[in-house]
C-alpha cells in the first residue's frame, strides 16, 4: 500500500494538479481572508479568531477535494489500467486506502500553511497573543476530520463511472447533502429537526470547533469515511473483468 500511495503522490506533483490545488486552496482563503471587504475579511471582523478561515474552508474543499479524487479510479478504468492494478499483489482494502490517503496527504499539505494565519492573528490580538488556542486546534482537528469524510466520498464516486466530470459532480453533491443538506432539512423537520441536522458534518464540525473533541463526533465522521471507503471496496469487488 506504502508504493501505492508514494505513487499517487507522485502522480500529483508530476502534473499541475499538485500544485494548482495547494494554490488554489491558499489563494481563494487568503483573498477572501485578508483582501475581499466580504464578511469572511478578518481584519474587519474585529475579532482575533480564526473562525471565518474555518467558516470558509469547508465550502471551499467540496468543490476542491472532488476536483482531486475525481480521477482516482474512473482515470483507471477510462485508461484501462484498473484490471492491471489489481493484479498487484494488493488486495481491495490497500488498494483504496492508497488511493484514499494518497488524496488526503495532498489535502493536508495545502492545510499545512495555514497555521501561519494562527500566528498572524495571535500577533493582531490586542494584547499580542490573544486567541483561542483551545477552539483553533479543535477547529483544526474538525477539518481533518471533515477532509477525511469528504475524500472517502470522492473516492467513492470516482468508482461510479469512468468519466471525470460524473465523478466531480456526483462527489461534490453528496459532499455538499453530508455538510449542508441535513442542516438545511432540518428546518422542515419540526420537532426532529435537531436528530436530522445531527445527521449532518456542519453540526459535528461546529461542535469539535468549541475546542472540546467529543468522542461522538469522532466517530461520526470515522463512521463516514469507512462507510464510502467500504462502498468503495464492495463496488471495485462487484464489477466483471
Amino acid at each position: 500500500m506504502k508504493a501505492l500511495l508514494l505513487r499517487e503522490i507522485k502522480s500529483f506533483f508530476g502534473s499541475p494538479i499538485g500544485y494548482l490545488v495547494i494554490a488554489l486552496f491558499l489563494l481563494l482563503n487568503g483573498l477572501f481572508l485578508w483582501v475581499f471587504d466580504y464578511g469572511f475579511n478578518i481584519l474587519n471582523s474585529g475579532f482575533a479568531d480564526m473562525a471565518p478561515f474555518f467558516t470558509l474552508s469547508p465550502w471551499i474543499l467540496i468543490f476542491l477535494i472532488p476536483a482531486v479524487t475525481m480521477r482516482s479510479f474512473s482515470d483507471e478504468k477510462k485508461q484501462g489500467t484498473l484490471e492491471l492494478l489489481f493484479t498487484k499483489p494488493l488486495s481491495t482494502w490497500e488498494i483504496v486506502n492508497g488511493k484514499f490517503f494518497g488524496a488526503f496527504v495532498l489535502i493536508l499539505l495545502a492545510l499545512i500553511p495555514t497555521v501561519i494565519y494562527v500566528f498572524v492573528i495571535s500577533w493582531l490580538g490586542s494584547p499580542q497573543g490573544n486567541i483561542d488556542m483551545g477552539s483553533t486546534l479543535g477547529s483544526y482537528f474538525g477539518l481533518l476530520f471533515l477532509i477525511a469524510g469528504y475524500t472517502a466520498i470522492g473516492v467513492f464516486t470516482s468508482t461510479l463511472s469512468d468519466n471525470q466530470i460524473v465523478a466531480f459532480i456526483s462527489a461534490m453533491f453528496l459532499c455538499f447533502l453530508f455538510y449542508f443538506g441535513f442542516e438545511g432539512l432540518a428546518s422542515f423537520a419540526g420537532a426532529f429537526g435537531t436528530q436530522v441536522s445531527k445527521l449532518g458534518m456542519d453540526y459535528h464540525f461546529k461542535s469539535m470547533s468549541r475546542g472540546v473533541i467529543d468522542t461522538r463526533d469522532v466517530i461520526y465522521f470515522a463512521s463516514i469515511a469507512i462507510l464510502f471507503l467500504s462502498l468503495t471496496v464492495y463496488k471495485l469487488k462487484s464489477l466483471k473483468w
